[in-house]
């Protein structure tokens, strides 16, 4: 993005006399805010606010092994084409990652490749990820999820709006996650969210993030953890922890950012769908590249304008086209997660992956965002036409 923020110079403008009439810059009552505005927006009964959305994902598999819905060694299956913060949670809590291959022609994991690995692994949880505004058949997903006991939740960090199945992307689970860091759908500078309408968890994600203290609950939270633990006074309960947690705490810059970025947020989604809409006619002209499939997505909030080429020596010419025209990209996300060195490092068990292999060697986007201009998108369409 050319800009940290949308409708800048505004935004810069009121950020700063924010700082200079604020009695408090620690999380505070503009998180609170924010938190309840963005709820809203995602049609879900809580929305608990992060630093980032690293944070987010790995607070939120830390209440659920907290609420001893997930313990250690159960297997978690996870998008195979996604980003690092999805997976390193499920290392650093004490669990097997189990990779899920993708479809290259909507980018995710569909039910299928889900099925597949059910035939030969007990799956306690599935952390989806919906790839760069695309989803996968998450109705399909969830039904089978349901029906084996399986705990969906999704990685909703480059899909904020796009809804399919007449459901909002992140709202298929029992959690999502969202990220707010520059270039994504809104910026707060680093930030994140968990949405949630499941009481339990919203709590125990409060306790996570602040230390495993109470201090974020209601009244009657704070009185049902201190009753059951004999806290007997509020002096003692400042520096009570009553379960494993983390300083994963926003400040009030991130909640004034967040709502001020929210009123741009519905516009900003239209004009992120009006250009991939306008960029894919070009792409579908071109026999080089292979179509993405969306018809099961109503609305579709992009990241980023994402390309699929037919082959790794294709994907070579156009990376330098558009290299030479001085467009910044980047690979498909991470690729097949399995070739990282992190991954390898921390894990034994390897899968067949033929989609994300496709991805990882055919696969590019390049940055997608509301203040683009015919001539952006004019220039990007000559870089996409037929060689």
């Amino acid at each position: 993005m050319r800009n940290a923020f949308i409708n800048e110079a505004e935004t810069k403008k009121a950020l700063a006399a924010f700082i200079l009439n604020a009695g408090r810059l620690s999380m505070d009552v503009e998180c609170m805010k924010f938190e309840e505005k963005f709820a809203n927006h995602q049609q879900c009964r809580h929305a608990i606010l992060f630093n980032s959305g690293g944070s987010a994902n790995l607070a939120l598999m830390q209440a659920l092994k907290n609420l001893g819905r997930l313990k250690d060694n159960d297997k978690v299956a996870f998008s195979a084409l996604t980003w690092s913060t999805n997976t390193m949670p499920i290392i650093q809590m004490g669990m097997v990652p189990i990779a899920l291959d993708c479809e290259p022609k909507t980018l995710n994991t569909m039910s299928n490749h889900l099925l597949e690995r059910l035939e030969t692994d007990d799956i306690k949880a599935f952390f989806a990820t919906n790839i760069l505004g695309f989803t996968g058949d998450m109705e399909e997903i969830k039904r089978i999820c349901e029906a084996r006991d399986i705990i969906l939740i999704e990685d909703n960090c480059e899909s904020l709006g796009s809804e399919s199945y007449g459901v909002k992307a992140g709202n298929f689970g029992v959690g999502s996650t969202f990220s707010f860091f520059v270039a994504h759908h809104m910026s707060t500078i680093e930030g994140g969210m968990v949405c949630t309408s499941d009481d339990d968890l919203s709590e125990m994600l409060r306790i996570v993030r602040a230390n495993g203290w109470d201090r974020n609950l209601s009244a009657e939270q704070q009185q049902k953890w201190r009753s059951k633990f004999n806290i007997e006074s509020e002096f003692q309960a400042k520096y009570t922890f009553y379960d494993l947690g983390f300083n994963f705490r926003p400040t009030e810059i991130t909640g004034f950012l967040g709502q001020y970025q929210m009123e741009f947020l519905e516009e900003n989604i239209n004009r992120r769908e009006m250009n991939y809409l306008r960029i894919e006619k070009v792409v579908q002209r071109n026999p080089d590249f292979i179509p993405l499939d969306h018809s099961h997505i109503e609305r579709l909030s992009t990241f980023a304008f994402p390309f699929v080429c037919k082959t790794p020596e294709l994907r070579d010419f156009y990376l330098e086209k558009f290299s030479e025209g001085g467009v910044e990209i980047r690979p498909m996300i991470a690729g097949n997660m399995q070739e990282q060195p992190f991954y390898k490092k921390y894990t034994d068990r390897l899968f067949e992956l033929p989609g994300a292999d496709m991805m990882h060697s055919n696969g590019f986007y390049c940055g997608n965002y509301p203040e683009l201009t015919d001539e952006d998108l004019e220039f990007i369409e000559s870089l996409l036409a037929n060689r």
